[in-house]
C-alpha cells in the first residue's frame, strides 16, 4: 500500500486547503447499506495537465493517512491499481467526459472513508472529497435556524449572524449565504465584506457570519443555505442593519481561544501524568528486603 510519509502528508493537506477544491466533487457525503453500490464523481478534469493527463483517487480514513487507490489515464481510460491498496479489488474507475467516477460494487463497513480525486496542473489540485457512510441509519435533512448577534456593545459598520444546522444525518454540511436589499435580486456575498467561522459539536454544526458593511443607513436580508446529502435547507431570512452589535463576534473568538487552550492544557496534564506513572513503574526495582539463608 502507498502510505504517504509525514512530509508528503503535510503538502497534501496544504494543497487541499489552498487549492479550494479546483476539481469538482459535488457530493459532501454518500450513505449506503452493506452490499449496495456507490459511485464517487469527480468533475472539472479539463483543467488537468494534458501532458500528464491522469486522475488519481485517494482514500482517507479518520484514523489513517491518505492512501492512493488507483490512477486513471484520461487519454485512453486505462486504469492502474498497482499501489498495493488493501481494497484495490473492490474499487474500480470509469472515465467520463470532463470527469471520472470511482465505483464500489458492494460496499462494506471497511469502505467507510473519505474519497478524493486529484490531478496535475503545475501542482496537484484536489476535489473537496466525498465521505462514505456505510450504515442502516436513514438520511435525515438538517433543521436550520439563523439568529442575529446579541445586542450589547455596538460597533458601527459591523454585525454578525449565527446559522445552526442540527438533527441531521450524516452530520456533514456546507454553509453558504446570500443577501437581498429591499426588493432587489439575491446577491452573492463579497469576500472582502464577510468572514465565516464554523463550529462543530455533537449533533450540530454552526456557522458565524461576520459582516463588515461600509454603506451607511443600509440594511439587507440575509439567507443561510445548508448543503446536505438530504437536500439543501434554507433558514428564515434575517434583516441586518449596519448598526447591529458585534460583541457576539468578540465573545465567540475569546471563548474559542479559551476552549482551545483548555483542551491543550488538559492534554498536556494527561500526558505528563501518564509519563510520570510510566517512569515510576520502570524505576521501581525488586524488593531489597530479602531473607538470606545462613
Amino acid at each position: 500500500m502507498l502510505l504517504l510519509p509525514a512530509a508528503a502528508l503535510c503538502c497534501l493537506c496544504s494543497a487541499l486547503a489552498a487549492m479550494a477544491a479546483e476539481l469538482i466533487q459535488d457530493d459532501l457525503t454518500l450513505t449506503r447499506r452493506v452490499g449496495e453500490k456507490v459511485s464517487f464523481s469527480c468533475g472539472g478534469t479539463h483543467q488537468c495537465d494534458r501532458d500528464y493527463d491522469y486522475v488519481f483517487w485517494y482514500q482517507k480514513k479518520d484514523t489513517e493517512t491518505f492512501r492512493r487507490i488507483l490512477r486513471v489515464d484520461r487519454s485512453n481510460g486505462e486504469i492502474f491499481s498497482g499501489y498495493n491498496h488493501p481494497q484495490k479489488d473492490d474499487l474500480s474507475a470509469v472515465n467520463k467526459q470532463n470527469g471520472c467516477e470511482l465505483q464500489i460494487q458492494k460496499v462494506q463497513p471497511s469502505h467507510s472513508a473519505s474519497y478524493y480525486c486529484c490531478c496535475w496542473k503545475d501542482d496537484l489540485i484536489f476535489g473537496s472529497g466525498t465521505k462514505l457512510f456505510v450504515t442502516d441509519e436513514p438520511v435525515a435533512k438538517p433543521v436550520v435556524s439563523v439568529y442575529p448577534a446579541a445586542s450589547g456593545g455596538r460597533l458601527e459598520g459591523q454585525s454578525s449572524l449565527l446559522c445552526v444546522a442540527s438533527a441531521m444525518f450524516p452530520p456533514v454540511v456546507r454553509f453558504s449565504w446570500k443577501r437581498r436589499k429591499d426588493n432587489g435580486p439575491l446577491e452573492e456575498l463579497r469576500p472582502a465584506e464577510t468572514e465565516q467561522l464554523e463550529l462543530r459539536g455533537s449533533g450540530r454544526t454552526a456557522a458565524i457570519l461576520l459582516i463588515r458593511q461600509r454603506t451607511e443607513n443600509s440594511s439587507y436580508k440575509y439567507l443561510c443555505y445548508v448543503q446536505h446529502e438530504g437536500g439543501t435547507a434554507e433558514a428564515p431570512r434575517v434583516c441586518v442593519s449596519v448598526s447591529v452589535s458585534v460583541s457576539f463576534q468578540s465573545q465567540c473568538r475569546v471563548k474559542l481561544l479559551l476552549l482551545l487552550y483548555s483542551v491543550l492544557i488538559v492534554k498536556s496534564l494527561v500526558y505528563c501524568c501518564g509519563l510520570s506513572l510510566l517512569m515510576m513503574l520502570r524505576n521501581k526495582g525488586p524488593s531489597t528486603n530479602c531473607t538470606h539463608a545462613d
